[in-house]
């Protein structure tokens, strides 16, 4: 994937920029927030860390380098570049803002899937 603008923000703050690529990035749809409320592209829950994953770091920060470490993995894996193909080809040059629900953005998926995608 070529080097492009990812930022990443919470389903529930900003409703989003028309030139961005809007994309949930979390495997299950955020609580309390109606589909036909919410503007979103694409719901890319591949692109998400697996259930075992996420269910072994639990947002518990201490473990965060290491799920970072396996999540890259996931990322890295025919599955992980294939989804990541797909995402490429749907933004089509333009800016990704990758949506997520966690509280602790920092510490999420969805920052290190950001991070993976601008090449750090």
């Amino acid at each position: 994937m070529s080097r492009r603008e990812v930022s990443v923000e919470r389903v529930y703050d900003h409703p989003g920029a028309e030139q961005s690529v809007r994309v949930l990035v979390d495997r299950l749809w955020p609580r309390g927030l109606r589909k036909d409320a919410f503007h979103y592209d694409d719901w890319a829950k591949e692109l998400a860390p697996s259930t075992d994953l996420r269910k072994w770091y639990s947002h518990d920060t201490a473990l965060f380098s290491e799920f970072r470490d396996r999540y890259v993995e996931e990322l890295t894996s025919p599955g992980g570049r294939a989804a990541i193909e797909r995402l490429d080809t749907l933004a089509d040059g333009r800016p990704l803002v990758l949506l997520t629900a966690t509280r602790d953005v920092e510490h999420s998926g969805a920052e290190v899937l950001a991070e993976h995608l601008r090449g750090e």
